[in-house]
C-alpha cells in the first residue's frame, strides 16, 4: 500500500475508534500513539535492513517523543490504535495484528532471557485495557478483549474475555463462563476458597449426619443453629471468592 493511502488509513482508524477526536489535523498534532507507530514502521525498515544500530537510535527517539517503546524488530499490522500512548512497551518478537486498540501501560513483554519468539501474539481486532500485561509466547486471538489491569500468561481463545492476575476467562462466544471450580481461579485467593469449599462440605456432611440421628446432641437444637451459621457465612465468602 502506497504511503499516504496507509496514513490517511491510520488517521480514518482513529477518527473511527476514539470519540474524542474531532478532526483528522487534530489527531495527526495531538495523538503521540499515532506517532509512535510511524516512527516504527520507518525504524522496521532500517532493521529489516540491517541498520540496526539506527534503528534503536530512532526508536529511543520515538520513546522520548511519544513515552512508548517499541523495539524496531516488533511486528505491527494495519490500523493499530495506541490511545493515550503513555508506558505502552512492545518487546521485540511480539507480533500485533490489524485493527488493535491498546491503552495506556499495556506491555506486551517476555518473562525470561531465552532467545526465539518470546513475546505475544495478538491476532486481529484485539481490544488490551490499560495496564495490561501479555506476558511470555503466548496468543490472543482473534476479537478477544483484555481487562485493564490483566496479566495474561497463557494463550486466550477467540473470541474471549478476560480479567484478573492471573488473567482467566469471563466471556466467551458472548457467553458468560461461570468459575464452578476454585483450581480455574488461579490467583493469590485460590487456595482460600479451595479451603472454604472443603470446609462447606465438611460441614454439610457433618449436619447431615446429626439430622439423621447418627451423632446424637447434647443440645440438638442449639448445635444445628450453630452449623447453620457457619454454613451461611461459608457459603457467603465462596459467593465473593467465585465472582472475582
Amino acid at each position: 500500500m502506497p504511503l499516504f493511502d496507509r496514513i490517511r488509513e491510520d488517521i480514518q482508524s482513529v477518527m473511527e475508534r476514539d470519540p474524542a477526536a474531532r478532526t483528522r489535523l487534530e489527531i495527526v498534532l495531538c495523538y503521540p500513539g499515532l506517532w509512535a507507530v510511524w516512527f516504527h514502521r520507518v525504524s522496521h525498515r532500517l532493521w529489516r535492513a540491517r541498520l540496526r544500530l539506527v534503528a534503536r537510535m530512532l526508536s529511543q527517539i520515538a520513546r522520548l517523543v511519544t513515552g512508548v517503546d517499541i523495539h524496531p524488530a516488533a511486528t505491527l499490522g494495519r490500523r493499530l490504535f495506541i490511545d493515550h500512548a503513555t508506558g505502552v512497551v512492545i518487546g521485540e518478537t511480539a507480533i500485533v495484528g490489524d485493527d488493535v486498540t491498546i491503552y495506556q501501560g499495556v506491555t506486551l513483554g517476555g518473562t525470561g532471557k531465552q532467545h526465539g519468539k518470546r513475546h505475544p501474539t495478538i491476532c486481529d481486532n484485539v481490544f488490551i485495557g490499560n495496564n495490561a500485561n501479555i506476558l511470555g509466547n503466548v496468543t490472543v486471538g482473534e476479537n478477544s478483549r483484555v481487562g485493564a489491569g490483566s496479566v495474561v500468561l497463557a494463550d486466550v481463545p477467540p473470541n474471549s474475555t478476560v480479567v484478573g492476575v492471573p488473567a482467566h476467562i469471563v466471556y466467551r462466544n458472548g457467553q458468560r463462563v461461570l468459575i464452578t471450580d476454585p483450581h480455574d481461579i488461579k490467583d493469590p485467593l485460590s487456595d482460600a476458597l479451595i479451603a472454604l469449599s472443603a470446609r462447606v462440605e465438611e460441614l454439610e456432611d457433618r449436619f447431615g449426619a446429626h439430622v439423621h440421628g447418627a451423632k446424637p446432641f447434647a443440645d440438638e437444637e442449639a448445635e444445628r443453629i450453630a452449623y447453620r451459621a457457619q454454613l451461611d457465612q461459608l457459603r457467603a465468602y465462596v459467593s465473593m471468592g467465585e465472582g472475582i
